[in-house]
């Protein structure tokens, strides 16, 4: 028996989107690929109607696609045990209304819906510990036109005939309707979701939470940890976070990849102090970071370009360049100024930064709230000892600045056909706008709006970096390493992944041009012949 696939679709150059019948098709062949993967599998996202499997180079995507069509899912079942999770709701979320009105159930006839049948959770995705449930069909209801930049944690939501809860704070279209206290994901457990594919769900409508007292830091373990610190942190700048080369594997889970926006710039300010290309940086955006060393360091700092300079009670000032290796002494001040051009800086330190590992990886993702807090005032940083066979590198060429209008080159798809080829040109001949909204998740950009040639609502699949989403508003919004893992509007076309690392480094008001690029220069013609479905609508 072969898997029952209708089609397969390029994501990018580093992934394929395997379109099959239904739930259970999808459950078959994620299990399948869970328990045999394909050479070069790097993720899986099973989502309601499709597979995302992502590779961990262009040359292993090109393969998937003759074996997945071979394969044999078996009698695979993905569907998990079947045990009852109880969540308390306090129903008041801000569309509860607006659904009572779409369903024709009014306000309390939404919540009888919610409360009154057993939910069954389907697959994970969107961020860790998010669950789809499926229910009964009544509280069917739309996305909403254009996604919330900040959906609060616990927020319990409905879109299309799912129902959901926002583990934490991330963007989100669903329609919200009660909000909870339920730790959905908790790396304290064995399983750190507390919702598991095939389990059943039950809500119960409460008028308040029962709450336990929040555990208080304990002040001598936070004033030791500062005097051990190799450097301090003096002033944060506007944003700054510990960065490696991030997370695999864990698609599954909700968790995306996070890790540097610049991943070359990363590997190029660990190859100026010796370090190992996954050793942990700093990642600052727009400078005003200050660090004061408590102990003699190695560091460099590469991407954006960004005045630096080094300074000390009882010395001069001196100012030190980008893409080269320098000293600083015990008592110096370390001071990253606002770039000249350029978001995002990379403070390696020779060693690298020694925080946690967490899933593998000492990356912070904003979105699923994975690794360690951005840097605050006082933040205290160990060092890791440098191996003794390390190599401080030589100075390097500095990159060169943003052209006035960044070109990124994108294959379209996998849902390029929800447009017409006059809104596909229309797309490629814009000058698109970078807007304050943007963060690690994704540049929100700005320009005409881009019509759908298709109506109706995607069901949520799964998305990868540098995936084009385009929102009801016609919009575009360009995901960026911190991603959610699942989406429900349609991916016009995907950054090819080589040109990745320019995007982070555009600001607001940056414009951005988009080309797409042939198929067959980035992925073989085996995929691009797979399904005459899979081309872009010329209608």
């Amino acid at each position: 028996m072969t898997t029952p696939i209708t089609s397969i679709r390029p994501v990018g150059d580093r992934a394929v989107l395997v379109q099959l019948g239904g739930l259970k098709e999808v459950l078959g062949l994620y299990e399948a690929l869970r328990e045999h993967p394909l050479p070069g599998q790097v993720d899986l996202v099973a989502a309601a109607e499709t597979v995302l499997v992502t590779a961990d180079s262009a040359v292993a995507a090109r393969g998937f696609a003759a074996r997945l069509r071979a394969l044999d899912p078996g009698d695979a079942d993905a569907t998990g045990a079947d045990t009852l999770v109880e969540i308390d709701v306090i129903y008041d979320g801000d569309d509860l209304d607006e659904v009572g009105d779409r369903t024709g159930l009014g306000r309390d006839g939404v919540i009888a819906a919610h409360t009154g049948q057993p939910w069954t959770a389907a697959f994970g995705g969107f961020a860790p510990g998010f669950a789809y449930l499926v229910g009964d069909g009544r509280l069917a209801v739309a996305r909403r036109s254009s996604p919330r930049r900040a959906v609060p944690a616990g927020s319990v939501a409905l879109a299309d005939s799912y129902s959901a809860v926002y583990p934490r704070v991330t963007p989100g279209g669903w329609q919200l309707i009660g909000r909870t206290e339920a730790a959905l994901w908790s790396l304290d457990r064995d399983q750190p979701a507390l919702v598991q594919p095939g389990n059943r769900v039950q809500f119960r409508a409460v008028r308040e939470f029962v709450r336990s007292a929040p555990a208080v830091a304990d002040a001598d373990t936070v004033a030791t940890a500062a005097a051990a610190a190799d450097l301090l942190v003096v002033q944060p700048g506007l944003q700054t976070t510990v960065q490696d080369l991030g997370r695999t594997g864990l698609a599954h889970l909700g968790v995306a990849g996070a890790g540097a926006l610049d991943r070359g710039s990363l590997r190029r300010a660990n190859r100026l102090v010796g370090n190992p290309a996954s050793a942990a940086v700093l990642e600052n955006a727009l400078g005003g970071l200050v660090l004061t060393a408590r102990t003699e360091q190695v560091l460099a700092v590469t991407g954006a370009s960004v005045p630096i300079t080094i300074g000390s009670t009882d010395a001069a000032t001196r100012v030190v360049p980008t893409d080269a290796p320098f000293a600083v002494h015990a008592g110096e001040q370390l001071r990253l100024d606002a770039p000249v051009w350029g978001v995002r800086s990379y403070v390696a330190v020779r060693g690298g930064f020694d925080v946690p590992l967490v899933l593998g990886s000492r990356s912070t993702d904003s979105m699923s709230g994975l690794g360690p807090a951005p840097l605050l005032v006082g933040t205290a940083l160990r060092v890791l000892p440098a191996p003794p066979t390390s190599v401080v590198g030589a100075a390097e060429i500095p990159a060169a600045p943003p052209d006035h209008v960044t070109v990124l080159r994108y294959l379209p798809g996998p849902r390029a056909d929800w447009f017409s080829a006059d809104s596909l040109a229309d797309f490629d001949r814009t000058d698109w706008r970078v807007t304050a909204q943007s963060n690690r998740i994704g540049l929100r950009l700005d320009g005409p709006a881009l019509a759908r040639s298709r109506h109706g609502e995607l069901p949520s699949e799964g998305t990868v970096s540098g995936a084009i989403q385009m929102p009801a508003s016609g919009l575009p919004v360009l995901f960026l390493a911190d991603h959610p893992v699942t989406g429900g509007y349609p991916v016009l076309g995907v950054v090819v992944h080589a040109d990745l690392d320019r995007a982070a480094q555009l600001g607001t008001g940056a414009r951005i041009r988009f080309a797409a690029v042939a198929l067959e220069n980035t992925v073989t013609r085996d995929i691009g012949r797979i399904s005459a479905s899979d081309t872009p609508n010329e209608s």
